[in-house]
């Protein structure tokens, strides 16, 4: 029993769980199996520290910055894979997907003098549409996911081709898109952006602990919610501190500063799916079909269209991410989301905590997991070690965590947790 504290509320008494009491619980929903992003999270630090203590450039402002850029376009894959992995299914096209939204955006630039806004738009627009069709083949055609998408991934490839007439470099030249991932914001508004994600996220803390305790619900201990506050400002303004100073190698002949403008967009996205697959009825659709299709069918949802919506959710995130890497690299090329593009995607989702199985995984997971391979992939290159060697190194960390996933689901069925 943990120990808990009575509030009376609208003349009832509701336990309140005390600090003590909570942090109980929640090693005891972990020793059951609810294990979420800890592993990820662990797996990071220790990386880092390895990595930091190997390589001084690793702690670098600029090795830092450079992170970013490296991983951002296989999180926001990352992102869109959660939640057709939250399902059950798999997306195996996703990567040369946004190669195709990508080279879409660059093609209506360079060759067809577009402006940046509807070129963007298009490449949008071409990813919803990529994710209609191959949720539309699941559902409603009964083709498996791995089948559809496979197809998928083969026939991208030729498109992709095709676009570039059979193998040229298409350049990105207009400036604003090569900013989203070649840029910094400004110092003031590094820290401005920053102190504002933590006033709303501790807005957001208490609104909710006053709206629970409003209605005669179990609420959190204050101090694990100020824990909670005084966390994330660690994790927000730290990097910020880092970000804003000096990492021009000559500062006399051209500055750099500022947190990298991909970064917020990756905050912009991870608030809205988190909000949506915690705060709305879509959300939990989608969570109530991953965990048992047939009894969400039978309680009224429609699973067909929530299945066709989480494929054109993740196609056009597959498309954000293709106009990241065009931006990144200045240009696309026939292997534009291609090579490990799509492994480091599914490693990221899973990595970070999302489980294969459906039913488990949250938008964050994403970042957590694109924050580990970006760590290995740049760590192990600072070292010297070869593509090959980061590769067996990623793939048995993935493995590891699908290890994970599996064991944290057999311990969670075992102590009626699930």
């Amino acid at each position: 029993m943990s120990a808990t504290t009575t509030t009376p509320t609208a003349g009832v008494k509701v336990a309140q769980p005390t600090m003590g009491g909570y942090l109980h619980d929640y090693w005891g929903r972990v020793r059951g199996g609810d294990i979420g992003s800890l592993p990820a999270v662990l797996g990071l630090v220790v990386l880092c520290l390895i990595f930091g203590i190997a390589r001084d450039t690793f702690f670098s402002a600029t090795n830092f910055a450079n992170l970013f850029s490296q991983g951002a376009a296989v999180i926001f894959i990352a992102m869109g894979l959660v939640f057709v992995l939250l399902l059950g299914e798999i997306d195996l096209s996703a990567g040369f997907a946004s190669g195709v939204c990508g080279a879409t955006m660059a093609i209506l630039l360079t060759d067809h003098g577009w402006g940046w806004l509807p070129a963007i738009l298009a490449a949008l627009i071409t990813g919803l549409v990529i994710g209609f069709v191959l949720g539309f083949l699941v559902s409603k055609i009964g083709i498996p996911s791995f089948v559809v998408t496979l197809a998928a991934f083969l026939a991208f490839q030729g498109i992709l081709l095709i676009l570039l007439s059979g193998g040229k470099i298409v350049s990105v030249r207009d400036s604003l898109v090569l900013t989203l991932a070649n840029d910094n914001i400004s110092v003031w508004l590094s820290w401005v952006l920053g102190i504002v994600a933590v006033a709303g996220y501790a807005l957001t803390q208490f609104i909710q602990q006053r709206g629970r305790a409003a209605r005669g619900l179990v609420t959190k201990p204050i101090g694990i919610v100020l824990a909670k506050i005084i966390g994330l400002a660690v994790l927000i303004l730290v990097p910020i501190a880092i970000l804003t100073g000096e990492r021009s190698i000559n500062p006399l002949i051209i500055s750099v500063k500022g947190v990298p403008i991909v970064v917020p967009i990756i905050g912009v996205f991870l608030i809205i799916w988190t909000f949506v697959l915690g705060r709305t009825r879509y959300g939990r659709h989608v969570y109530a079909v991953g965990g048992n299709t047939e009894a969400a069918r039978r309680a009224g949802i429609p699973v067909d269209r929530v299945r066709i919506s989480v494929f054109m959710i993740c196609s056009f995130m597959a498309a954000v991410g293709g106009i990241v890497a065009a931006s990144r690299q200045n240009s696309v090329d026939p292997n534009s989301g291609g090579s490990n593009v799509l492994l480091y995607a599914v490693g990221a989702a899973v990595i970070g905590g999302t489980s294969l199985f459906g039913g488990k995984g949250r938008p964050i997971d994403a970042v957590i997991g694109g924050a580990v391979i970006a760590v290995i992939d740049n760590g192990m290159g600072l070292m010297g070690y070869s593509a090959g060697t980061k590769f067996v190194v990623t793939g048995l960390i993935l493995l590891v965590a699908a290890s994970v996933d599996a064991l944290s689901r057999r311990r969670a069925a075992a102590t009626g947790t699930r």
